[in-house]
């Protein structure tokens, strides 16, 4: 699966989609290759308060678990409400439906993130 060049990545495998009133947040379709068949998803509260690189959710597969962390610093406006009863649509469309939060960044262009490019060169090294 191609990724998306609207995105911006961080090297723990999260992107960030930036649009007009906040970002969206998901894993990358390599963190959920990886994972194999996600089976529980644990969400953070809408109205936390979050910093860059911070755990704020948590991706259950039949693997193992992971941590999500933040790509950037800001409070979660909202979570993905169908993802608890059907976390595999992570691994269905993780560029898609399978986002998981949405933030509002406190930078409007955040730094540190990487580049599709980028990213994608992370991954053949």
């Amino acid at each position: 699966m191609n990724t998306p060049d609207n995105l911006l990545y961080a090297k723990s495998h999260e992107w960030l989609r930036l649009e007009k009133d906040g970002g969206t947040v998901g894993i990358t379709d390599h963190a959920q290759s990886a994972l194999s068949d996600v089976v529980f998803v644990e969400l953070p509260k809408t109205g936390r308060k979050v910093k860059a690189g911070e755990v704020v959710a948590t991706v259950e597969s039949v693997k193992a678990a992971s941590d999500i962390y933040s790509p950037v610093a800001g409070e979660i406006t909202a979570v993905n409400t169908v993802l608890p009863n059907d976390p595999g649509l992570i691994n269905r469309e993780p560029y898609g439906q399978g986002w998981l939060f949405r933030i509002q960044p406190e930078q409007p262009k955040p730094t540190g993130l990487l580049s599709n490019t980028d990213y994608a060169a992370t991954l053949t090294r």
